[in-house]
Formats: C-alpha cells, structure tokens, sequence
C-alpha cells in the first residue's frame, strides 16, 4: 500500500469574509477561559436541534461555521428584500428591506388569512390591516436608529399616538376598537415560522414530536413524552411572540407606483406608470430564519466545548441523555460524531457530505474560503477490522464513488474508528467510549494505468 501524500486545500477565488475564530468560544491572554463565558441555547424540535436568538445564530456561524439556515443555502443571511430594487435605489443608503408593492400585498394577505383562522371577523381583520399597513414619514437617506426616532417622533406630533400605542403594546383605547395588545399580538404572531404548524381548528400550534423513550443513565428515568397536547394547545397561539426574538415591528420599504394630480392633463399615461416612489410601511406577516445543527455539531458543542445548552419542553438534556436520544433519532450517530469529534479536534471543519454520496466533507477553516479537501465514508470495526458495515460496497459503487470525488476536486477517504472487541454495548451507551476508540485513515485514488507506465519508464 503507498503512502498517502498531502494535497494543499484548494483555496476559492473570491473570499467575501474574514475569519474569525475556530470555535464560538473566548480566550483571554493566559490561554483560559474568559470569566464572560456564554452559554448558547437550542432547542429540540420535530429531532432536529434549532437556535433561535439571532446572537447566538451569529456567533454560532460565524466562528466555527457551524449549522446552517433554514431558508439558506449556508449563511443565515435570508432577507426579504428585492435584488433588483436594492440595487436600483442603492442612493438611499438605507437597511430597511426593498420588495415590491406587489410581494407586500402578498404578505397582507397572508396577515388576512391567518386572522381569518385565528377567529377574528372580516370587519375587525381590515380595521387591524388598514392601521397597521398604513404609510409612514420615513427619512430617506438617513441612519435607521436616526430614522426610527425621528418617525416615532413625527408619530406622536401628528395625532397618531394612538397608533405608537399599539405597535408597543400600551393601553390606550381608540373609540370602536379591540384591546390593541391583542391586535398586536395577532399581527405579531402572524409571521411565519417554518418550526409552526396549523391544527385542524385553523389554530397554529408549535409541532414538538416527543422524544423516544431512552434510559437515562443510573436512575432509569425516561425521557418526557409531553410533546404538543392537542387538548391545550388548540386553544393557544404557539408562536414566540415578536417581541422575544427582535423588534417589535419590522419596517420595510415598498416601491409604488405614485400619480401626481398636477401633472395628470399634462404629462402621457406612460410618463406617469414609471414614477415610482418607496413608502415605508409595517410588514405584517414577518420571514423568521433559525439556524438549523446537526445532531453532530449539537453534541460537539455541548460536549466538546460546552457551550450549548439543548431543551425540550423547557427543561435542558443532559449529555448522556442527549447521547442516548441522538442514537434513537439517527442510528448510525455514534459512529459518525466520533469522526466528527475527530476531525474538528484537528482543525477541520466537517460538514455532512450528502452531495456527493459520502458522509462528511472536510473544509480547511470553513466553506467560505476554501473548497472540501476529502470526502469521508465512516466505518466502525473491531481490532481485526471485522463487523457489520454501515455501506459495504462493491467494486463497482466503489469506483464509481471514487470518480465522482475525483471529477470534483476532493480525494475519497476511508476513515475506520477501532474499537476493542472487548468493548460492550453497554459502554457504547456513554460518549466516554470513545476514550478507546483508535482511528485509521485510508486515501482511496484510482489506478491509471497510462500514469503507471509512464513513471516505470523515467526510471
């Protein structure tokens, strides 16, 4: 067998960013730990790990690169706002979202529909619309914290206190209205978050699929089963209210079409469809993106680094439970953190691999600035290289994976985790196995023949 040799990582052309950090972890200079050490938290829905507080989802990604948005390809960086437009009024130097009138009364409608299943009735549904949806003095080329108190400002001089009043939730009553805390509360709540689902009432109830049942460690305890009750939570929103998560209202900047009644005799019906005019208005149904772990980035950062907490149903897991649980939810889970936990303890940054038939990727620093180096298929044996394997494959998925690797740019790696055939399952049942666990990395690269002749003939 050859000894593998070391390809340097292929570097990308175009780097947007800087790198900050391997991990989302602070250091000061004695190489410890600062005393300001942050706790993250996720939570466990549908078994899918979920961090929801946009602070934690920046830190999160952006030192370590780990997890990914829901609604990106990478980066949470989702915004509503319209490619085209933000460059075409790129002079107004603002960071307010730019859509079109035309997406902007598809989010009213949305606003309408769910009111409409929320129980509300048509006349209280276009009172709540029509206040809430209405245009706003907007600074254009201004800062948005210079923006926002000057619009609040301009608000309460022109007699629309009544209208401040709602958007932050105070009590005072215009004549012929509701409680306005609960029109906020149906408008706030009216944003879509991909992790809520509707019951057969047309009320919206947050999905959380109970956890399997898993010993807990010494004391035999399972796990709780509570999940969504249908009896309860048919009555109740289940939507994290707008405020826990960010701003209260979320102001966006619609291009209209504007007709001035001077210039109506004068000027031809043309000249008038193309004066168009941002107005600045509140987005009643709100886009929320989550960052999105993999069971193995979960784990390593609660176990490895320690800075994550998970919950289900409010209350945190523990690392055995969590070890337990992720073992029910994806089978093949000890096996792959394992390699995991191996390769980000050496600098890589793996990601799973599913694009290319194999089981990680390996990134130097993280996907912004250079390409995979190796793609990993994982295996579990024993001292004699024996047992049961995940992907046994014949020579001919073997070749073909292989070329599929080299057709882009990566090298295919066979990476064995040996165990000690004296290990029981028992002890598989703690992450405190892998203190025995040994690893052997195979590179896997196609014999050419025509290469192979020509070496034999320069020597």
């Amino acid at each position: 067998m050859a000894e593998a040799v070391f390809r340097a990582p292929k570097r990308k052309r175009r780097v947007y960013e800087n790198y900050e950090s391997p991990f989302p972890i602070s250091f000061g200079r004695s190489c410890g730990p600062k005393k300001d050490f942050k706790i993250f938290r996720a939570e466990m829905i549908n078994n899918n790990v979920i961090v929801r507080n946009g602070e934690d989802i920046e830190q999160l990604y952006g030192k370590g690169y780990f997890g990914k948005g829901i609604l990106s390809r990478s980066r949470p960086n989702f915004t509503i706002s319209d490619p085209k437009l933000v460059a075409k009024w790129k002079d107004m130097k603002t960071d307010m979202p730019i859509i079109t009138s035309k997406k902007y009364q598809r989010s009213v409608e949305w606003a309408t529909k769910l009111m409409r299943r929320q129980g509300h009735t048509e006349e209280t549904v276009h009172r709540i619309l029509k206040d809430y949806t209405k245009p706003l003095e907007h600074p254009g080329v201004k800062r948005n914290d210079e923006r926002h108190s000057e619009m609040v400002s301009k608000m309460e001089g022109t007699g629309d206190r009544e209208n401040l009043s709602v958007m932050n939730g105070d009590s005072g009553k215009p004549e012929g209205w509701e409680d306005p805390s609960k029109q906020l509360d149906c408008l706030q709540d009216s944003g879509h978050d991909p992790l809520i689902a509707h019951d057969l009432d047309g009320h919206m109830v947050e999905v959380a699929a109970p956890l399997p049942h898993v010993l807990c460690g010494k004391q035999d305890a399972l796990l709780p089963q509570c999940g969504a009750q249908p009896e309860d939570s048919s009555h109740q929103v289940g939507l994290t209210c707008a405020r826990e998560r960010g701003p209260a209202d979320e102001y966006v900047l619609v291009e209209e079409a504007v007709c001035d009644v001077s210039e109506t005799e004068d000027a031809p019906s043309e000249e008038l469809a193309q004066k168009k005019k941002l107005i600045c208005r509140r987005n009643p149904y709100r886009i929320f993106e989550y960052l999105q772990l993999s069971l193995e980035e979960a784990f390593f950062l609660v176990y490895a680094l320690g800075c994550l907490s998970i919950y289900y149903d409010k209350e945190p897991l523990t690392i055995v439970k969590l070890w337990q649980v992720f073992t029910t939810v994806q089978p093949t889970f000890r096996t792959t953190y394992m390699a995991y936990h191996y390769f980000r303890s050496k600098g890589w940054v793996p990601k799973v691999g599913l694009k290319y038939g194999t089981d990680l990727l390996l990134y130097r620093k993280g996907p912004p600035f250079y390409h995979a180096s190796y793609s990993v298929i994982i295996e579990l044996v024993d001292d004699h290289f024996e047992g049961s394997l995940r992907r046994p494959f014949s020579w001919k998925s073997l070749a073909a994976l292989s070329r599929v690797s080299v057709n882009v740019s990566k090298e295919l790696m066979l990476c064995y985790l040996i165990k000690p055939s004296t290990m029981t399952d028992e002890e598989m049942e703690s992450p405190e196995c892998m203190k025995r666990i040994k690893v052997q990395e195979v590179i896997l690269s196609r014999w050419v023949s025509s290469r192979e002749r020509s070496d034999q003939d320069e020597l």
